[in-house]
């Protein structure tokens, strides 16, 4: 018997409303299925619905046909007992708050109190413990994603939802943030899914890409990534690789 999957997206569609009454389908249909404990990413030309996938599993777009389950629930059971993680790419952290501060942030939104041992761990995980009395304005923007996943995490939740997290970045941050997100990915195996632009970056972190098509966005490739963990630097100059982002490549021009 298979273990009941930590996502399943099923028969998804969703349109947005025109004017005069008129709609436009921008997704769908979709099937997902995302494994527990694993890392997926999803690919795709600009304006296929990759975001809005990933905001119908957070519970902030309503599915026009079809179900999003998460843990075997709906999406808004999750979010009502701060178990669904989300970080986008505007960090959105409070500017008159510290470090630490930011990332206790969802103990006092969710009314409960603060676990400071797990705000420590987490200033440690994200390698910011020389900064956690700084504020925002302080740090670089590595730094700042750096608190926004660590905020995002910082409930135990069951699902990590990650938006374009680096793509403001520049190539050198935001490959080093790749390789802490790998690191911390590792240590907590937490179920993520992560939309990007990035080849590299998908095939870097994730056990799975899903490649969708232009608008209305569908799966056109599900690929399994085949390289061993924990992966570091040394990942990006293997000939197995550069043959998955390659065939990622090919796949995306032909889309």
């Amino acid at each position: 018997m298979h273990d009941a999957p930590a996502v399943a997206v099923s028969a998804l569609r969703i349109d947005f409303p025109l004017e005069r009454g008129r709609t436009v389908t921008a997704l769908g249909p979709i099937d997902l299925d995302v494994a527990a404990g694993s890392f997926v990413a999803i690919v795709g030309p600009s304006g296929c619905g990759k975001s809005t996938l990933l905001r119908a599993i957070a519970g902030l777009t309503k599915a026009t046909a079809g179900s999003v389950r998460v843990a075997d629930a709906a999406p808004a059971e999750l979010i009502a007992e701060h178990r669904l993680g989300i970080a986008f790419q505007e960090h959105a952290l409070l500017p008159w708050l510290s470090v630490r501060e930011n990332i206790a942030l969802p103990f006092h939104l969710a009314r409960r109190p603060v676990d400071a041992a797990r705000v420590d761990e987490l200033v440690a995980l994200v390698g910011l413990n020389d900064f956690a009395d700084a504020r925002p304005r302080q740090l670089s923007g590595g730094m700042r994603q750096r608190v926004a996943i660590a905020r995002a995490l910082v409930l135990r939740p069951r699902i990590l939802l990650l938006d374009e997290p680096f793509g403001a970045l520049d190539a050198v941050t935001r490959r080093q943030l790749n390789i802490e997100l790998q690191r911390i990915w590792w240590t907590q195996r937490i179920t993520t899914i992560l939309v990007t632009h990035s080849i590299d970056e998908a095939v870097f972190l994730a056990d799975r890409v899903i490649v969708m098509s232009p608008r209305p966005g569908t799966i056109r490739r599900d690929v399994t990534v085949h390289l061993e963990r924990p992966r570091g630097r040394e990942v990006l100059s293997e000939p197995a690789f550069h043959a998955l982002t390659d065939e990622l490549a090919r796949a995306l021009d032909a889309a």
